[in-house]
């Protein structure tokens, strides 16, 4: 049923690339600590940078329990499900890092993207993930689900923010700054965004 891949190419990426939603899921050393599930969308965030290497965009959110993960531990599982079509669930098990807006790699890893505005949804990292185990499974049960269209309500709600105020909206949250179990998770205040 399930298959182990050595790279990500051909039949598979093209349905990962295909998909428009897929799920993160890290977690904390600590053995008591927070597991986060993420769903990830909006056309155009996500891209395959090589055959061992994907990219997304992370926007403007409540939380940051994904970058704070990374930065403790690097661990990170990609989730794509065929929800039209045939049956397919495919997982990429790697090392993820944040690459921050200031960081010198930022604006080329932003050329992977260019299907998307980025400056409408609150940019705060790009996170690189580098598979150690890519593999497929039936999905069989999950269930027929139509995509209607991306939802434009992030858009709406980040669009009129500047720098200083998604700064400032940042710090307001409780969880960004600092992750659920007191890891450091955003750098604040966030380096202009030059794109």
């Amino acid at each position: 049923m399930g298959k182990t891949y050595e790279r990500i190419d051909g039949r598979l990426r093209t349905f990962i690339e295909a998909q428009p939603l897929f799920f993160t899921a890290t977690a904390p050393l600590s053995g008591d600590g927070t597991v986060n599930l993420s769903p990830k969308g909006l056309t155009g965030s996500f891209a395959v940078i090589d055959e061992l290497t994907v990219a997304y965009l992370d926007f403007a959110g409540s939380n940051a329990e994904t970058i704070a993960h990374l930065r403790e531990n690097g661990r990170i599982t990609l989730m794509w499900c065929a929800f039209q079509g045939p049956p397919n669930i495919v997982r990429v098990h790697g090392r993820g890092e944040p690459v921050f807006r200031g960081d010198p790699r930022f604006t080329g890893l932003l050329d992977h993207f260019p299907d998307i505005d980025t400056s409408r949804h609150g940019l705060r990292a790009i996170v690189v993930v580098r598979a150690d185990l890519v593999r497929d499974t039936c999905g069989y049960a999950v269930p027929f689900m139509s995509y209607d269209e991306d939802r434009d309500l992030h858009a709406k709600r980040f669009a009129r923010e500047d720098d200083a105020s998604l700064s400032a909206y940042f710090t307001k949250k409780e969880h960004v700054a600092t992750s659920m179990d007191g890891l450091p998770g955003l750098p604040l205040p966030l380096p202009p965004h030059t794109v």
